[in-house]
């Protein structure tokens, strides 16, 4: 019997089509009929959840006493001089997800320390609460925004080999296991599954590497490719 396809989750929107982590990006993903959307979120110095990479902003700022500066350093309206690509500004957490509407999952990566209180505040205030997920490598930080928002699904990120999957899941409260596709096996799917969880490889690019994945069970593929994993599948 032919296996379910797994959901289709844009890495960071649409990123090879539009700046990533952008409102543009996450419109873009939409419009290519993602499952899901995947984001990465930090905290400015007052407090607001902005979407970014890196800690330092991976954009062009306007003057040089900016340059270098790390997020969490700067005011929400020191940060709206910086440009994506020259395309787009880095825009809230809370724009993002108003931009979404609950029109596909959106998972969000816990990248600043300390941000999960203000994180699980923008997603209770939000259109579609119950289709947000928060996940991270931080598995102490996963495990405490599940202890604010029991209501709001954790997931833990591995980018090495995991011996013990089904603890770490459960050290975190978390029901998704995000390893990095060249860590996927079919026991760790087996694993996961079989305490309840979902397995989400990233980031998928390779057609038949998705194929090959979708044969182990797995549950959702995060991709810059939304097109060709669609049609792959």
């Amino acid at each position: 019997m032919a296996r379910a396809r797994p959901m289709l989750i844009g890495h960071r929107g649409a990123p090879r089509e539009r700046p990533e982590n952008t409102l543009p990006s996450f419109l873009r993903a939409l419009e290519l009929q993602a499952d899901g959307i995947e984001l990465d979120v930090h905290c400015t110095s007052d407090r607001v959840v902005v979407v970014h990479h890196d800690e330092i902003p991976r954009a062009t700022p306007p003057s040089g006493r900016l340059a270098g500066k790390r997020i969490d350093a700067l005011t929400f309206d020191e940060l709206q001089g910086f440009s994506v690509r020259g395309l787009a500004l880095i825009s809230t957490l809370a724009e993002a997800l108003a931009v979404i509407r609950g029109r596909a999952d959106v998972f969000i990566e816990l990248k600043g320390a300390a941000i999960e209180r203000e994180v699980v505040e923008v997603i209770r205030a939000s259109v579609a609460p119950e289709r947000c997920a928060v996940h991270g490598f931080d598995h102490a930080q996963v495990a405490r925004a599940r202890a604010l928002a029991p209501e709001i699904r954790g997931g833990v990120l591995f980018d090495r080999p995991v011996a013990d999957p089904v603890s770490a899941m459960r050290a975190a409260s978390a029901l998704d296991v995000w390893p990095s596709r060249e860590h996927v096996t079919e026991a760790l799917v087996r694993e996961v599954h079989d305490a309840g969880g979902r397995v989400i490889p990233w980031t998928v690019n390779n057609e038949k590497q998705a194929i090959a994945f979708t044969e182990m069970g797995v549950d959702g593929l995060c991709t810059d490719f939304l097109p060709v994993l669609r049609a792959a599948l």
